[in-house]
């Protein structure tokens, strides 16, 4: 009995105390930086490779600009309209003859209140014709007989000076005009009394830069030249001399 006795006093064994858990943040942050730290040196004590070289872009070759010169109607103009000139008007120096200033190609799409889309096609046809972005003319006044508000797009306009003046005469002149339907020449009395031309269009296909199956709508346009001359029977003779088709009257 005592024997047993003592074995029940007898405390029993005391269990193992848990681990503490590893503290997070800073210490595990360190860590971190460690492994990378080491990661690095591993690789820098590779097999001795070197990097690649970069590769440099090889510089892209220049294309020649090609020289081009003065239009062929400025040239007419220069040498034989200019000389003409002095002798029929007796002017003594060549500065005070007239001469072309600018032309501006309007075109008016009244039907673009209801449908935007022949306003597009008509700048894009614009374009092809004078070599130059139009610009959209808007309404000024409001019209409801027309159920037209201000500032709604209604045309389209180019203002051409300098080479692409005369590049746009040339082409007028020599290869659309001609191409005009009982073309019989052009009325000598579009003139304003300031010494400028007023032209009237009818069909834009008459121009070689539009293309004929992909118009949906043939469109008129107006074709204003001005001209630094002081007088109608100057601005008339310089136009003539140049090549403007005057109708006989």
């Amino acid at each position: 009995m005592t024997d047993e006795v003592k074995d029940k006093e007898q405390p029993a064994a005391a269990e193992p105390a848990p681990e503490p858990a590893p503290k997070k943040g800073k210490d595990q942050a360190q860590g971190k930086e460690k492994s990378k730290a080491k990661g690095k040196d591993d690789k820098g004590k590779g097999k001795g490779k070197e990097p690649a070289p970069a590769k440099t872009k090889e510089p892209a070759e220049k294309k020649p600009k090609v020289k081009t010169g003065p239009p062929r109607m400025r040239k007419f103009y220069q040498q034989q309209c200019l000389p003409e000139l002095q002798k029929q008007f007796g002017y003594l120096n060549p500065m005070q003859a007239p001469k072309l200033t600018k032309i501006t190609v309007n075109m008016g799409v009244g039907e673009a209140i209801s449908n935007i889309k022949l306003l597009d096609q008509a700048a894009e046809e614009i374009k092809a014709i004078c070599g130059q972005k139009p610009v959209v003319t808007r309404a000024r006044r409001s019209i409801a007989a027309f159920k037209l508000r201000a500032g709604l797009p209604i045309g389209c306009m180019v203002t051409l000076r300098g080479d692409r003046m005369y590049e746009f005469f040339d082409r007028l002149v020599n290869v659309a005009l001609p191409r005009v339907r009982d073309f019989r020449g052009v009325s000598p009395k579009s003139f304003d009394g300031r010494g400028n031309f007023s032209l009237g269009i009818k069909e834009q296909i008459i121009f070689p830069e539009i293309v004929y199956d992909k118009v949906e709508r043939i469109q008129g346009m107006n074709v204003s030249i001005n001209t630094s001359a002081r007088t109608d029977e100057e601005a008339r003779a310089l136009l003539k001399l140049m090549g403007m088709p005057f109708r006989e009257q």
